[in-house]
């Protein structure tokens, strides 16, 4: 070959190849056995040593093993690596979750979070002066960046974070004497926790109607506001990826009433920088530090959510917060110190792991980086819009924010289900987006791309979305219902696995 030459290679067009191997394995794909069924009795990994014989103290109630599986060492860590490499994460691809925002963690993230993994929460607080100051420092990052002048940073979540505000509501309103508000409005868009966490508080919750335009319907929040009214909770922008325009209306008629305006922050992603919360005629609101501030997110956690006050609900903030006085952070822990507060909503001082990580975000980024955060994720999910919205069925029309919805109409005629739609992108290679919610639109299909995705991964999903949608569309059903081929596992019993979950192992031993 001459040195003009380029060597070009090319994949095969169609290529038969067996499902079926000697081992059950797949080229780097293992097939992975349960890690007790890996169990050799007597094998460890760790030699421990002998110790001497004590009298036990609970008879025969103590045990005679604790269950766990004997395997050695290489066993145990190509166990978890094989398991490990089963998953999909955002570091092996494309992540475009809808109202969860699964964006890249930078790594200066880890590394400054590791710098605290050694504190301990009973520390004395002369001791732990850096960490407080962290925590106030975010704090401080926080209140600037939604324009309200108090925060709370104890809440472990965003769920969590609307338990505080709302309990900051109601013990406003007790210290007020208005005790007969007993009504939350929400919006039928609303993340579930919403009317959940109303009702948890002892609140009677009314369903706020959406417009066919996807947007709370402003008439009838005027129509049920009233003197029971507490408080209305609305996510802006909201779970269908719009902008609430009528926000400031909404709240001043929340206000006239008397009641307070709950912000569900969980999509703060959209407008940090660009606009504050405060201004919008926001009373509390509760900023998921995992999604906004690129902390790892799923999983069940690890979370925090902090929620930031406005002056009318600050002195009902939860316990603890940091003061600084006499020269020093200090914690203020009890209710002889602050009589107002409605109390501890978890122990100690909040997710230390997650104030650092979000911190070293901010401050890596600075206001004009974070300003382009938003920027960059209203950018993505409106090129998605305008590629996609002539192949699959568009929800609303117009520009979106940080993440578009569509929904199954481009599939009526056909035999195939959106979640067949769903498994056929795991074939090829990208996770599916959120399914079926918000709940307000039928089949809906709800797609963020964040802002950390290259134009050349979303061109990749686009081309992908429009290869599969024409397939659809010419409803090559058993093409749909056979997806997906290449994963280690196909298409589980996911309803009887939740209703019937097997969540102990039992070997032919027990």
């Amino acid at each position: 070959m001459g040195h003009s030459q380029a060597l070009s290679f090319k994949r095969p067009s169609s290529i038969e190849v067996s499902s079926v191997t000697i081992t059950g394995n797949k080229g780097l794909c293992i097939e992975e056995p349960l890690i007790f069924e890996q169990d050799t009795s007597g094998l460890s990994g760790t030699d421990w040593p002998d110790i001497a014989l004590v009298t036990s103290h609970i008879g025969d109630l103590a045990r005679q093993t604790i269950g766990l599986p004997g395997l050695s060492e290489p066993q145990v860590v190509r166990h978890y690596t094989r398991l490990s490499q089963k998953n999909f994460g955002i570091d092996s691809g494309f992540y475009p979750l809808g109202s969860c925002t699964m964006k890249h963690n930078p790594r200066i993230n880890e590394k400054i979070a590791r710098y605290f993994s050694d504190l301990h929460p009973l520390q004395p607080q002369s001791t732990v002066q850096g960490a407080l100051d962290i925590i106030a420092t975010l704090a401080k990052w926080l209140t600037t960046l939604t324009g309200l002048p108090a925060v709370a940073m104890s809440p472990a979540a965003g769920a969590h974070g609307e338990l505080c505000g709302i309990m900051t509501i109601h013990a406003a309103h007790a210290a007020a004497g208005q005790s007969q508000r007993h009504i939350v409005l929400v919006s039928e868009s609303a993340h579930g926790t919403n009317p959940a966490t109303a009702a948890a508080c002892g609140y009677t919750v009314r369903t706020i109607k959406a417009t066919p335009q996807g947007r709370v319907d402003v008439d009838a929040i005027k129509a049920a506001l009233d003197e029971n009214v507490a408080a209305i909770m609305l996510t802006n922008p909201n779970t269908c990826g719009l902008f609430e325009r009528d926000i400031v209306d909404i709240a001043a008629a929340v206000h006239a009433v008397g009641a307070y305006f709950y912000c569900d922050g969980a999509n703060f992603n959209a407008i940090v920088g660009k606009v504050l919360p405060a201004d919008l005629g926001i009373d509390c609101m509760h900023i998921n530090l995992h999604k906004t501030f690129s902390t790892p997110h799923g999983g069940g956690g690890p979370g925090s959510g902090p929620v930031v006050l406005s002056a009318a609900l600050a002195p009902f903030a939860p316990l603890p917060y940091v003061v600084f006085k006499e020269g020093a952070h200090q914690l203020v822990e009890h209710l002889s110190e602050s009589p107002t507060s409605i109390g501890r909503l978890k122990g100690f001082h909040g997710q230390m792991g997650m104030f650092t990580r979000a911190l070293a975000y901010m401050m890596s980024h600075g206001s004009d980086g974070l300003r382009q955060v938003a920027e960059d994720a209203v950018l993505n999910a409106n090129y998605i819009l305008e590629k996609l919205k002539n192949h699959l069925s568009l929800s609303f029309e117009g520009p979106c924010m940080h993440e578009v919805l569509f929904d199954d109409r481009f599939l009526k005629g056909t035999d195939i289900t959106t979640l067949d739609f769903a498994k056929a992108m795991i074939d090829e290679g990208f996770h599916p987006m959120t399914m079926y919610f918000p709940l307000v639109v039928r089949g809906a299909l709800l797609i963020e791309p964040t802002e950390c995705e290259s134009k050349q991964t979303l061109d990749q999903f686009i081309n992908m979305m429009i290869v599969l949608a024409d397939k659809a569309k010419s409803n090559d059903a058993a093409y749909f219902a056979a997806a997906p081929r290449f994963t280690p596992r196909r298409r589980l019993d996911e309803t009887l696995a939740a209703r019937q979950p097997v969540l102990r192992w039992q070997s032919e031993r027990d």
